[in-house]
């Protein structure tokens, strides 16, 4: 495994090593197809730490992430429905904020990094709180849709999160460059960034979340943008996909669990609700 430091000198040379260890189909699509980021982006999170790579075909990333989910009036939690990117191109999210976690650093110190860079540029100086016993720890493997073809291991690091001075109603975020701090700009300007953060606010126990959810399945499992297609509700979703399930407020029981799809669901609305 490699691990906070990258063994590669340029992005040319972790171009040369991913090709024989990657369909020529995955690799090209990188930095090309919408939402997606390049090779510059993934010799940045080596050279910083944020990545490490398992030396085999494909490779296997590893990346320990911090998720907050920040609690609002009403039992809102704040979601990042989508991104605007340095190439133009939107990425769509929903899911409440998240941050790769740097070499070393804690949770709790992720979690104040990854406010500070997503959110500060409407608050100054806001204070997080962290709910005491929220922390929650998981492991998640799924191929990644930054780099298409690349597996992913996710080390998820979960807590809930108060803070305030937040708008009460949907809002936009500006972020500076990602790695405005790393140490020479080999691969920086190539790089796609993240521009703006577009914030909405849902409900914890209402469809609109399920919605929300559905859309990550169409996104990663099925590489269909959310914005073209239009489910009524989500078990005509799931139909559509050979499947049934019923939703209630706080739950999602499938009846049938045989399509991919349906068991993502279930896993992601589990680990959303806790249960």
């Amino acid at each position: 495994m490699f691990h906070s430091r990258t063994p590669f000198a340029t992005p040319q040379a972790l171009t040369d090593w991913l090709k024989p260890r990657l369909p020529s189909d995955s690799l090209a699509s990188w930095g090309v197809k919408p939402g997606t980021k390049n090779v510059h982006n993934l010799w940045l999170e080596l050279s910083e730490g944020e990545t490490s790579l398992v030396d085999s075909s494909p490779p296997l990333r590893t990346v320990n992430v911090v998720t907050v989910r920040i609690l609002g009036k009403d039992d809102l939690i704040l979601v990042e429905s989508r991104q605007e990117l340095s190439d133009g191109s939107v990425r769509d999210r929903f899911r409440p904020l998240s941050e790769k976690m740097k070499p070393h650093e804690t949770p709790e110190e992720a979690v104040a990094r990854a406010v500070k860079e997503e959110l500060g540029s409407i608050i100054d100086s806001g204070i997080v709180r962290i709910v005491p016993g929220s922390y929650q720890k998981k492991l998640e493997e799924r191929n990644s849709v930054s780099y298409p073809g690349l597996p992913a291991r996710y080390v998820l690091h979960s807590v809930d999160a108060w803070m305030e001075g937040l708008p009460e109603e949907d809002f936009c975020t500006e972020e500076k460059e990602e790695y405005k701090d790393f140490d020479g700009n080999k691969g920086l300007e190539k790089a796609v960034s993240v521009r703006k953060h577009y914030w909405k606010w849902v409900s914890s126990d209402s469809s609109e979340l399920l919605s929300l959810l559905w859309s990550i399945i169409l996104i990663e499992e099925f590489g269909i943008n959310s914005k073209c297609v239009e489910f009524r509700n989500l078990e005509n979703g799931l139909r559509d996909f050979g499947s049934f399930a019923k939703v209630s407020s706080k739950s999602l029981v499938p009846t049938m669990r045989t399509d991919a799809g349906v068991d993502k669901l279930f896993i992601l609305v589990s680990a959303w609700f806790c249960f």
